[in-house]
């Protein structure tokens, strides 16, 4: 809805095909949320040229946007501290377990965390391994599109990747065992069962 009020506000006349390209959702999906958003009254339509309709912002839209922008930004930063005290526990986690060098399964927001926390620290990130990644670099880390291409030694794999943390963790564990993968908790990953545990 976010995304949507803010489309509506900087152009109302675009068309509804091109917000959900720009939002990157269905225009179905597009369609139901400006219905909605009629009904609720933050959205007025009016008529175009071209047999096209304009959409504007009434006053209880620019409320419910900033409504909005509040909770976005506020649920952000929760999960940017979140994540930030659990690679800290990761890498605080990975010293005591004798790893020194890691690498980075995903770059996403999440890696972007990662490498924050271990500045400084006794931990260091070797590369950042990211199949669909066409970057090299990603903060001054190596960005590889798989193990087999990093050129260093490193001793174990933190999970960092944001929307295929699952595959990038399951792959990790197979290539080396569930004992050199860490994940945070936010990400709710466990490594697999082996045939015949209870």
């Amino acid at each position: 809805m976010l995304g949507l009020l803010t489309s509506v506000e900087e152009d109302g006349a675009r068309s509804q095909r091109r917000i959900a390209a720009e939002l990157g959702v269905a225009l179905g999906l597009v369609n139901a949320y400006l219905k909605r958003a009629v009904k609720k009254g933050f959205v007025k339509v009016g008529q175009a040229p071209a047999r096209r309709y304009a959409y504007y912002l009434t006053p209880q839209g620019f409320s419910e946007k900033s409504r909005l922008t509040v909770q976005f930004l506020s649920s952000s930063f929760s999960l940017f501290r979140k994540a930030k005290e659990e690679y800290g526990r990761i890498f605080d986690r990975a010293q005591a377990l004798g790893f020194r060098r890691v690498v980075l399964a995903g770059k996403s927001d999440l890696c972007e965390i990662a490498i924050l926390c271990a500045v400084d620290g006794p931990v260091s990130i070797v590369a950042i391994v990211d199949p669909d990644e066409a970057e090299t670099r990603f903060i001054g880390v190596k960005v590889v599109p798989s193990y087999a291409m990093i050129d260093e030694p490193f001793d174990a794999v933190v999970v960092t990747h944001l929307t295929a943390a699952a595959s990038a963790f399951d792959q990790a564990v197979s290539s080396f065992g569930p004992e050199k993968v860490l994940a945070p908790d936010l990400l709710g990953l466990r490594p697999p069962q082996h045939k015949g545990a209870v």
